[in-house]
């Protein structure tokens, strides 16, 4: 007779009975208890941004739950989870997006390059720039294609034009026509509007309008990418496009994106990070590990269809 154990045994035999499921949560998932080991993601090098223990408090609502998770340089980081397990809270704790929010209370550490962000002496404004965020809805400026891109850089002082820079020999015209054209070719889009970037940007099809938002986040020069289901109103070709970009944009820059599209994460991500109902990261490793081999069985059933 063989001795071999199927999967399922397996995890029973190794894991013990604390981590078996004893009863059903009001999500549909099944009860267990996260093991650090399975959030404990190892890589090469140093990390890009580094978070531990992180809390967050809307009112008396727990959003978050004591989350650590390093993301690498140069990659891509998907979020995946059901509906309200907090990956858009954390998502915006990397670049201070829940200050905005009066009730929210936010506890533990964030590090860019080991360089804490919530230190009360934080520059916000540079914060922001070096840590971009596209929306889930594309919001372009009501102005022209170039205004939207060229709107960042001329507020944080890169471009000046006008009469009176003219005046004092400082008019970069020239500087904001290279800018234009380098940040629409960066987003994939510059064959498509580059005869008409005087056009208002809101005449733009949706999946144009949500690149030109990412052509305005590099025009800034950033070096962190924050995207919060960028494709989930787009068609198809669409969220085809966005993909390709995304995995072009992680050449150059770290890019940690909210999905709920499971397949797009397998598609475009490095590395998945699973939170579940709770404010709860449940697990944390390479793209395919997660999808063809979690450690969780909660993170199993969730991937496989079973609640969410």
């Amino acid at each position: 007779m063989s001795n071999a154990l199927n999967d399922s045994e397996t995890k029973q035999t190794t894991e013990g009975t604390d981590t078996q499921p004893t009863s059903t949560t009001t999500a549909g998932e099944t009860e267990e208890r996260v093991r650090e080991a399975w959030t404990d993601y190892d890589f090469a090098g140093d990390p890009k941004l580094s978070v531990e223990d992180l809390n967050v408090w809307y009112g008396d609502d727990h959003a978050l739950k004591d989350v650590s998770m390093a993301i690498p340089e140069n990659s891509v980081t998907a979020l995946i989870g059901p509906s309200g397990c907090g990956k858009s809270t954390y998502l915006r704790c990397l670049n201070r997006m829940n200050d905005r929010i009066k009730a929210a209370r936010i506890d533990g550490s964030v590090e860019l390059d080991g360089t804490e962000i919530y230190d009360p002496n934080a520059n916000l404004v540079e914060l922001r720039k070096r840590i971009g965020m596209v929306f889930q809805s594309p919001n372009p400026f009501p102005k022209s294609i170039r205004e939207n891109i060229s709107y960042g850089p001329r507020k944080h002082g890169d471009i000046e034009k006008g009469l009176l820079a003219r005046l004092f020999g400082r008019d970069d015209t020239a500087e904001e026509d290279e800018l234009v054209e380098r940040s629409l070719k960066q987003a994939a889009l510059w064959d498509e509007v580059n005869d008409r970037l005087d056009d208002n940007a809101l005449g733009l099809s949706g999946g144009q309008q949500q690149r030109l938002c990412i052509a305005r986040c590099l025009a800034v020069d950033p070096e962190v990418i924050l995207m919060d289901e960028p494709a989930s109103a787009l068609d198809p070709i669409a969220t085809s496009k966005i993909e390709d970009l995304v995995e072009e944009l992680s050449e150059e820059y770290t890019v940690v994106i909210v999905t709920h599209n499971m397949q797009q994460a397998a598609r475009i991500s490095d590395q998945t990070a699973v939170f579940l109902t709770g404010g709860e990261l449940v697990e944390y490793d390479d793209t395919d590990k997660i999808f063809e081999n979690p450690e969780s069985q909660r993170v199993e059933d969730y991937i496989t269809g079973k609640f969410g």
